[in-house]
């Protein structure tokens, strides 16, 4: 069984959304998963935003029981896998949690399939660490660098899922399918480990 968190900023959209879905998802395909979700900025114990409750809803994926929850070192050390829905939230995990380098991703690079893409995303995330040193020495970022990092951010995939907080449900919709096309992606890759 794989144990996998999904983190989002407040923990009640994005991520009960991704939780919802892959249990209801994975009990389908027959993929032996525990799902929690959790975030970086969540109150704990607040429910689930009204349209992240009715898109569940009307896809039969609710989850009634869920309140949010805050990012905790137990949550962490409890998942073989941490996914993140941007990749500002996986940079939080790994700066508080760096022990668990291994296992965050943001959900769309965990799923990705262009190689190519990968290796522009992880020399992108080198060249930022670089430039960001050179930044806090006082050093400016040549022109040659800051055009390798355009060229990088142009061929990297996109890692964030679009937050609908605030939004109407119809943008939550479109969350959520995007969600849910990432996690069928996720379950077919479980299948074949």
């Amino acid at each position: 069984m794989t144990r996998i968190l999904f983190v989002c900023t407040g923990n009640t959209c994005r991520s009960p959304m991704a939780e919802s879905m892959l249990r209801h998802l994975a009990h389908e395909r027959g993929v032996d998963v525990e799902v929690r979700s959790a975030g970086v900025s969540a109150w704990g114990d607040a429910p689930m935003s009204e349209h992240a409750r009715s898109v569940l809803e009307k896809w039969k994926m609710s989850n009634e029981a869920f309140h949010s929850q805050g990012l905790a070192s137990s949550t962490v050390a409890w998942a073989d896998l941490i996914l993140t829905l941007t990749l500002g939230h996986k940079q939080h995990v790994l700066q508080r949690y760096p022990q668990a380098a291994d296992k965050v991703y943001t959900l769309k690079e965990y799923v990705s399939t262009d190689e190519g893409a990968l290796m522009a995303q992880e020399q992108m995330h080198a060249l930022i660490a670089e430039l960001q040193l050179k930044l806090a020495m006082g050093e400016q970022p040549t022109p040659e660098e800051m055009r390798l990092l355009n060229q990088l951010q142009q061929q990297a995939p996109g890692t964030d899922i679009a937050d609908p907080y605030g939004g109407s449900l119809e943008q939550y919709v479109q969350t959520a399918e995007d969600i849910k096309e990432s996690l069928q992606l996720l379950l077919d890759k479980l299948i074949k480990k």
